[in-house]
């Protein structure tokens, strides 16, 4: 496994969860490690991503304020932490790495490297 994604689960709605996600070697985490999510019978979407150099975050319009984005540099792992939960926050998270651009972070196109994505359900 290239990419480990862990930390979903269920949760009910306003609560937190953190996920994780470790790259098992340093040359695939690219330049930039971030999440999407998957929500049921929809496209995958850009959720967060930061830059390794410099700790830029960049957010969907739908979770800025709410989720934050984090790394550790050492351990070659980001992580997300989710607050204020919604059950709009239901789907299947992943994490992926690019070397691409910080102009396209929120393209899934520019994304290489992925994790095998971890649930998160949010109920009422």
């Amino acid at each position: 496994v290239q990419l480990q994604a862990s930390g979903g689960g269920l949760v009910q709605a306003g609560g937190s969860l953190r996920l994780s996600c470790a790259a098992s070697e340093r040359t695939l985490r690219g330049n930039a490690m971030g999440w999407f999510r998957q929500p049921p019978g929809k496209e995958r979407e850009f959720v967060a991503t930061i830059k390794w150099s410099g700790g830029f975050t960049y957010y969907a319009d739908s979770v800025q304020g709410r989720f934050i984005i984090s790394k550790d540099n050492a351990k070659n792992t980001v992580y997300l932490q989710m607050n204020s939960l919604k059950p709009d926050d239901t789907a299947v998270y992943y994490c992926a790495s690019t070397w691409g651009v910080q102009s396209a972070y929120r393209d899934v196109n520019l994304y290489r490297y992925w994790g095998q994505g971890t649930l998160v359900t949010v109920s009422s």
